[in-house]
């Protein structure tokens, strides 16, 4: 994966309704390496990863490139939304579009936050690489991943076997100009 080719980054925050989606910063870190030692979080992405080992390795400012986003609710972290290049992806449907990655904390679970942050992003890209369709893939026995896609507009593209699981490839075009 590599990042989008955006010259300006981070851009000003963006806030919906109830979130914020901004750039993250050196108090987000615990809620990073809470994110990717969750054996909830990681249950469809190969498990989690153990804690000391992500003390250790996590920088002071984690995940922070083009396209990387902290969903901040009331001041703290509950997610990170992640536009990238899928330059490398396995199936050539997906090689070289934009591919929209999520993770939230399991608290956050259940209230739509992550339609709510995706969909933000979603709208960002379009603002800012007008026409790029987007990508994302899901294990289908990922059903509140699958309950997502759907509601973001993911259509089916393809389903394949990786990783010793059946994935879902879905793509979503970006709404086009009424005329």
């Amino acid at each position: 994966m590599d990042d989008l080719g955006l010259a300006d980054w981070p851009p000003e925050p963006i806030r919906t309704e109830r979130l914020v989606l901004r750039a993250p910063e050196a108090r987000d870190r615990a809620a990073f390496v809470e994110l990717l030692a969750s054996p909830e979080v990681n249950a469809y992405l190969g498990g989690p990863r153990p804690r000391d080992e992500l003390e250790r390795e996590t920088p002071e400012v984690p995940e922070r490139w083009p396209g990387s986003f902290v969903v901040d609710l009331d001041g703290a972290m509950i997610g990170h939304v992640l536009l990238r290049r899928a330059t490398g992806h396995r199936r050539p449907a997906a090689a070289g579009k934009a591919d929209l990655g999520y993770l939230f904390l399991p608290r956050a679970w259940g209230s739509g936050y992550a339609a709510e942050a995706c969909a933000a992003a979603l709208g960002w890209l379009t603002g800012v690489l007008p026409g790029e369709p987007v990508v994302l893939t899901t294990q289908t026995a990922n059903a509140g991943s699958m309950r997502l896609a759907a509601r973001l507009g993911f259509t089916e593209v393809e389903r394949f076997e990786a990783w010793d699981a059946e994935q879902w490839l879905g793509m979503w075009s970006p709404p086009t100009p009424s005329g």
